[in-house]
């Protein structure tokens, strides 16, 4: 149920309360005061009739009537003058009643009738109207919760779009309630984020373009080493470092937008071999094979990263299977952990975090899932029922220059 249909009900609700306990304040007062007019107007009558039969003449009261209620009966035996409203017939009847004697009793009645209808009448005019107003404030009331709930979902849609990484989605402030604070502080909120992750990207590029010769340095002075155990492993952690740094430079680039595809048709099978050239522990399998128009070398890319990183966290042996546009990475290791998967599965990789911090950066599937939207290409992370964890590449495939290659 949304704030709207919840507002409108409250509104609803309070209206209808609010409309009952006015009617019933009504009804009881009008109930109260027309009784309290007719026993006054009886009992008046009553002593009118009571001078009369002092003085000996003819009076509509009765002597001692034998359907004077009981209630009434004891009260005048008992020297009280009395007016009372019998009910408990068919028809209301009103009494008014004094001892003249010590065994004789004057009474006056007349039906309560028309102060009934008019209180029927008068509860059916207050049952309109208090559904009415009910109606019209609910009516209202919608209007109101539809316009906040209208608010409060672009607000969330905002935030969505701000967790999904549209730094430059914003909300639109209406009015000056708390609503509209909420849009302003989410704006505050969106320009100081965009604000810190653009400093840290430019920190990171100037940090990886500032690496990148004295590591190129590096790795042409190790190669000048005479071979040994010890210049074999410089020369591993020097081309890690430029591994490392061309990523971050990468990555910068995918950040920054200023990446340029160029596209040319290209078979999905040759693209795949090309990526696991040099890889160890891949078995490559291709069901089928398609021509896609796309940037070969970033494919290449996505998919020696995926494999790099299923040989790096997973366990061998690493199949990849191309089926047309369709490119599966499988190892046979534990497969994602639950808490990477749903991260994976909803927000995409995260950079320098992996299922082991010690065992990488985790910028090979920061830079995988960059590649592939840029190549309007998609991704697809789960465990497979079988074990271990699989990637899916799906490649964009103009669908009237598709050729299957046999």
């Amino acid at each position: 149920m949304n704030i709207g249909t919840k507002v409108a009900l409250a509104v609803a609700a309070a209206a209808l309360c609010v409309a009952g306990a006015v009617g019933l304040l009504v009804h009881r007062i009008t109930a109260a005061d027309q009784l309290a007019t007719a026993r006054k107007d009886l009992d008046r009558q009553l002593l009118s009739a009571s001078y009369d039969y002092a003085a000996g003449r003819k009076s509509p009261a009765r002597l001692d009537p034998p359907d004077l209620p009981d209630a009434a009966a004891r009260a005048v035996r008992r020297g009280v003058r009395v007016t009372y409203l019998d009910d408990t017939g068919a028809r209301p009847v009103l009494w008014a009643a004094t001892r003249v004697s010590d065994r004789t009793v004057l009474a006056l009645s007349r039906s309560y009738g028309h102060e009934t209808r008019d209180l029927a009448e008068l509860d059916r005019t207050l049952v309109v109207t208090g559904a009415a107003t009910t109606a019209v404030v609910a009516l209202a009331g919608l209007a109101l919760g539809v316009r906040l709930g209208r608010r409060a979902e672009a607000a969330a849609r905002t935030a969505e779009d701000i967790a999904h990484g549209n730094l430059d989605a914003r909300v639109s402030p209406d009015g000056k309630d708390e609503i509209a604070r909420l849009a302003a502080s989410m704006n505050a909120m969106a320009d100081a984020l965009g604000a810190r992750l653009e400093a840290e990207h430019r920190v990171t590029a100037d940090i990886a373009h500032e690496l990148r010769t004295p590591v190129a340095a590096m790795v042409t002075a190790v190669g000048l080493l005479p071979p040994g155990p010890a210049s074999d492993l410089v020369v591993g952690g020097t081309r890690k470092l430029q591994g490392l740094v061309e990523d971050v430079l990468e990555v910068a680039r995918l950040d920054a937008q200023i990446a340029v595809l160029e596209t040319e048709p290209r078979q999905v099978g040759a693209m795949a071999r090309r990526a696991v050239t040099g890889l160890e522990g891949v078995e490559l399998r291709v069901l089928s094979d398609t021509v896609v128009e796309t940037d070969p070398r970033r494919v290449e890319r996505v998919l020696s990263n995926l494999a790099a990183n299923a040989l790096r966290h997973g366990a061998r042996p690493v199949e990849i299977e191309v089926d047309g546009p369709v490119v599966r990475v499988r190892d046979h290791g534990p497969g994602f952990p639950p808490d990477l998967l749903a991260i994976l599965t909803t927000s995409g990789p995260q950079r320098f975090r992996t299922a082991n911090s010690s065992s990488g950066t985790g910028l090979g599937l920061t830079i995988a899932t960059g590649q592939t939207h840029l190549l309007g290409a998609r991704l697809t992370f789960r465990n497979h029922p079988e074990g271990g964890a699989e990637v899916m590449l799906r490649l964009v495939v103009d669908e009237a220059g598709q050729r299957g290659v046999g």
